[in-house]
């Protein structure tokens, strides 16, 4: 069963559109589970263009390859949306739905930047990139573990993170015009390790703060 204490606030859960999505994936039989699952797919998919990205010739094909990273990026964050909204609006939870709630964002998380990295050729800082962003829901995970309210705060969580890939990726299909191949996303990907790290740091203190309060 999914805690609502620890459900992610999302303005869009309350648009009639999701609504309208969720609903008719919860009538075609969809599980929570599965839309979790898918999410691994859309990461892969998303990993595999990044990283393809940066080996084809052609200035078509590498815009080709950025704008479907950028595309299964949205759509892995879709997939978050809707898994909880079939678990909880439609009543479809099921007792191992917090295993798939959090386990695929985790390695979502690590497929994309690990695309990204091998794309512009510094896999190194890719890994390093989805590393920081799995400390960002570890700590999180941490302070509910300890009984504290979970901390969805940035600067760069997990919306944030997909946010600044998907805008990276579009703009480095314009990159030909103003800088040499994989600028923008190295600089995407320094972004996130260094905000992904603060957003770890500031979640810790938080923790250690409320702790100390508590006594």
């Amino acid at each position: 069963m999914i805690n609502l204490k620890n459900r992610r606030p999302l303005s869009s859960r309350d648009t009639k559109w999701a609504a309208g999505c969720a609903a008719w994936l919860a009538n075609k039989g969809v599980t929570p589970n599965a839309i979790s699952q898918a999410s691994m797919g859309t990461a892969l998919v998303a990993g595999v263009a990044f990283a393809a990205s940066g080996h084809v010739g052609s200035v078509y094909g590498v815009g080709a390859f950025l704008i479907l990273g950028a595309f299964f990026c949205q759509l892995r964050l879709l997939c978050n949306l809707f898994d909880g909204m079939v678990a909880v609006e439609a009543g479809k939870s099921a007792p191992d739905g917090p295993l798939w709630n959090e386990f695929p964002d985790r390695v979502s998380d690590l497929l994309i930047f690990a695309g990204v990295g091998l794309g512009v050729g510094n896999l190194s800082l890719g890994l390093a990139a989805g590393a920081m962003s799995v400390l960002t829901a570890y700590t999180r995970e941490l302070g509910t573990g300890t009984g504290l309210a979970p901390d969805f705060r940035g600067p760069m969580a997990k919306p944030q993170r997909m946010a600044l890939v998907t805008g990276a990726a579009i703009l480095a299909v314009f990159e030909p015009l103003f800088a040499a191949a994989g600028t923008v996303l190295t600089w995407a990907l320094w972004i996130a390790a260094i905000g992904a790290a603060l957003t770890a740091i500031r979640r810790s203190a938080r923790i250690r703060t409320d702790l100390l309060k508590r006594g």
